[in-house]
């Protein structure tokens, strides 16, 4: 599940951008963090926002840092925690509920090398 919505390396105006053109509430993908390397963001769309949450590996696990007085729940993947979260997102965090693949983006996939024809 989680490498259908990691996009790598986009930056936070791309990420809006997607969300906003082709996620609906609660379509969620993840990125590289551009200001914490080794971090990755979960980039959730609630209402005209873009929620971002980051997750941060430790000896434990993968976590989501969501509030300093929440105690961190690590997950041995990122698929596990992906599904914990689609099911029952805690309170502060916007609940994932449609996943932004990038395979269903077709001709906008950031992955995708352009094409070139001689005319």
């Amino acid at each position: 599940m989680f490498q259908s919505v990691y996009y790598g390396k986009i930056n936070k105006e791309e990420t809006e951008r997607l969300l906003e053109k082709y996620g609906k509430e609660g379509s969620f993908l993840a990125r590289d963090s551009e200001s914490v390397p080794g971090a990755i963001c979960l980039c959730v769309r609630r209402a005209s926002f873009v929620h971002t949450y980051r997750i941060c590996q430790s000896p434990e696990g993968w976590a989501i840092k969501t509030s300093p007085h929440v105690k961190l729940q690590s997950f041995e993947t990122l698929d596990k925690l992906i599904d914990c979260y689609r099911g029952v997102a805690p309170d502060n965090m916007a609940p994932l509920l449609h996943p932004l693949e990038r395979t269903a983006l077709g001709e906008d996939n950031p992955d995708k090398d352009p094409v070139y024809m001689e005319m």
